[in-house]
Parts: C-alpha cells; structure tokens; sequence
C-alpha cells in the first residue's frame, strides 16, 4: 500500500535552509571577480613592473614610457568599471596596491638608478620619501574619499607626482637636450622630493572631475585640442614633462591666490555627491 505524505500540521514551522556558513538563511557568497577592469588594472600593474626591470637595466626610456602607460590603464579601470556596472571593493583595493607599484616604487627607483645614485645616502633618502610619500597618499585618499570636494585632489595625485619624477629623465635624455645624468643630480634629488612631500601636503589640485564632456563647447576648443595633440606627437619627451611640471606647481598658485584674498580652498565635500570608491589617486 502507497505511503502519502503527511498533511503538515497548522501553525507548524519550517525548518531553516542552511547555507554553507552553516547559518540559517545565508546566502551562498560569490567567489568570483569582475575581469574587465581588473584587466586594465593588471595591465598598469604590469607596467610598473615592467618599468623597474628596465630600470635595473639601465633602459631608462623603456622605463618612463612604462610609467606613462600605466598612467593611461590605471585613468582607464575606473571608467570601464563604471560604464559596466562592475565596481567592487575589491577591485578598489587592488587598483591602489596597483598604484602603489606603477607610481610609488616603479618612478622611486628610475630616478634613484638614473640619478640619485651618486648623491649616496642623500640619494637613497629622496628616493625613500617619495616612495612612502605614495603609500602615504594612496591611504588617506581611501579612507577620505567621502568627504574630500569631488572638484581637489588633497596633495599631489600619484600619477601626476609620477610623471614629475619620471618626466624628468625622458626630458633631459631627449637627443636634442641629452644632460649627463651626474650634472642635474640635485635638480633630480630636489623634485623627488618635491613631489613626495605635497603628494602629503593639504595642498588642493584641481581634478577635472567637474568637467562636463557632454556639454557643447565652440569650435575652437576642438581646433586648440587638435593643435595639442599634434604637438605632443611631435616631441612628447619635450612636451609631456612641463605640463606636469605646470600643474604641479599650480595647486601652491591656487592655493596662495585664495589665501591672498582671504578665501582659502576648501576641500571637504560641500555638496551631497558622493566619489566613486572605484577612482584611486
């Protein structure tokens, strides 16, 4: 004779489905990562890299187009993660230990082998506080990301101290300037240190994020980019460095212009827009 099942009784309560935790009502965790922009952010990572060994190697142009390029990816992975809808905390995480290497340690040791070198413990030192000026920044932008004014940077961006540093061995091996190394060792030891100690100041920079890529603009802004973009192509070694040097030095003419008339930069967060957490600078 057949077996029914039995009728459950009313009021009786279901049993709780267990997870694989083991606790009631948990779901299964995910266990995968989104690829497309930790791509991207292996791919700068991979660039850092890449510019250190070619460093070791004495291939400094090598290692300051490696430095550059990592720029490009790393300006990249936040983007695609957001036009995709794949942001993560990890990913947040990975693309600053990322940054960590492309523009802390990778550009710390190009100028030191490049330059530094020869100072002896001087040089070594300026090498050190830039690289710790990185790491430095990179933590404190994470855990300010909320409050900081979406329009400033707090201190120097990583990728633009990087391409100071950088910036300035493509500029002096260029054919046309070609300076030994050994007579702008100062100079070197002097910008690495520069730029390590604003990447920790309060000093604001402007971050172009309020730009609105959407909005019409006249037709000369197209020509004039046009224009800019012909010219880098022409000579990038000659152009690419005085541009960084320009914005590094235009957060201090920001910075005293408002103090001057008594209207100090603020960059706490004003309005309620929140910052992506997938941008790292």
């Amino acid at each position: 004779m057949p077996t029914l099942p039995r009728r459950r009784k009313p009021g009786a309560i279901k049993a709780p489905r267990f997870g694989r935790s083991g606790r009631p009502g948990t779901a299964r965790p995910r266990r995968g990562i989104y690829l497309l922009p930790n791509a991207f952010t292996t791919a700068a990572l991979f660039g850092g890299f890449y510019a250190i060994v070619m460093a070791m190697n004495q291939r400094f142009d090598h290692a300051c187009w490696a430095v550059f390029i990592a720029m490009v990816l790393d300006s990249l992975d936040g983007r695609v993660a957001r036009l995709t809808n794949t942001q993560s905390e990890f990913g947040a995480q990975y693309d600053s230990l990322s940054d960590m290497v492309s523009f802390g340690a990778a550009p710390a040791l190009v100028i030191y082998e490049w330059s530094l070198r020869g100072l002896g413990k001087l040089g070594w030192i300026a090498a050190f506080v830039y690289c710790a000026g990185a790491a430095l920044r990179l933590a404190r932008f994470n855990t300010n990301i909320e409050v900081v004014d979406k329009r400033f940077f707090q201190g120097l961006p990583s990728p633009a101290a990087a391409a100071l540093v950088v910036g300035v061995v493509m500029f002096m091996s260029d054919p046309d300037i070609n300076i030994d190394a050994r007579k702008v060792d100062w100079i070197s030891w002097t910008i690495t240190l520069f730029a390590g100690l604003t990447m920790v100041s309060n000093i604001p920079f402007y971050s172009f994020k309020d730009v609105n890529f959407r909005k019409s603009v006249p037709f000369i802004v197209v020509f004039l980019i046009a224009l800019g973009l012909a010219l880098l192509a022409i000579a990038p070694q000659v152009i690419l460095w005085p541009l960084f040097v320009v914005y590094g030095l235009s957060g201090y003419t920001i910075y005293f212009w408002r103090l001057a008339k008594g209207k100090p930069v603020s960059i706490i967060q004003t309005d309620e827009e929140s910052l992506d957490p997938s941008e790292r600078r």
